[in-house]
């Protein structure tokens, strides 16, 4: 006999839909070290005659030692782990971001030179940055756009400022990528990183606002400051950098 703690789990699993959030409960009860006594809801009838049984709005439904846990995020809470709440800020997509550029600039330093320790590997995360995140940007265009007018001083006195951004930050980055038209990507990224370093300062350190970021576009939940201001400095950098060059 196993000497496992039993959960008993209640999860929607059908022909067409199986709840992604039961197969989470599952996974994580399994890491937890429980045997599980896996139920499922078949059919929407079924479903539905379990919520209201129960008196719950949603399944999956967790139940240890026969008292009710309750839905996935619940069952986090339960061990201890943490659940992202609604408007809550988080660097772990900057921090993926930046990550996997860096790792592709080494990449390719490795591949066109011997060696991922470059120069030119440190010209590309800084490029391939800017290409990277001006793609988060164009995703939603217009969203962004809102949130980027709620600090940038430039866009506020220029709204089509805002549109524009994305393309030439996207602009920019491909053409320092491609070491081509130095006249036109050295003072397009000199520009928009200038203007960026300036609005970033005034909203977060001078008039203490608490905005979130528009650099990962306009539903990032990432908080304006530090980051948004590496975005900047990192592009009037590398304009210093390829003139001085």
């Amino acid at each position: 006999m196993s000497s496992r703690p039993v959960a008993t789990l209640y999860r929607m699993v059908m022909p067409g839909h199986i709840c992604p959030y039961g197969l989470k409960s599952k996974a994580l009860l399994e890491r937890k070290g429980y045997a599980i006594d896996d139920h499922w809801l078949k059919t929407r009838a079924e479903t539905d005659a379990f919520k209201a049984e129960h008196d719950v709005a949603t399944t999956p439904q967790t139940f240890i030692d026969g008292k009710r846990i309750g839905g996935h995020d619940d069952l986090r809470r339960h061990f201890g782990l943490h659940v992202r709440e609604k408007g809550e800020t988080s660097y772990a997509p900057v921090i993926a971001l930046f990550g996997m550029m860096a790792l592709m600039a080494l990449a390719a330093s490795h591949a066109a030179y011997g060696s991922p320790f470059t120069i030119r590997a440190a010209e590309w995360f800084i490029s391939f940055s800017m290409v990277a995140l001006a793609i988060q940007k164009l995703r939603d265009v217009e969203s962004f756009s809102t949130m980027f007018l709620g600090y940038d001083l430039l866009a506020r006195r220029w709204v089509p400022y805002a549109y524009l951004y994305p393309f030439a930050e996207g602009a920019a980055g491909i053409l320092m990528t491609a070491q081509a038209l130095h006249w036109l990507s050295i003072p397009l990224a000199a520009f928009i990183g200038t203007v960026g370093v300036i609005s970033v300062f005034r909203a977060v350190y001078v008039e203490k606002r608490e905005l979130k970021c528009a650099c990962m576009g306009g539903d990032s939940s990432v908080p304006l400051g530090f980051v948004s201001l590496t975005e900047n400095v990192m592009m009037v950098a590398m304009a210093a950098w390829m003139l001085l060059r």
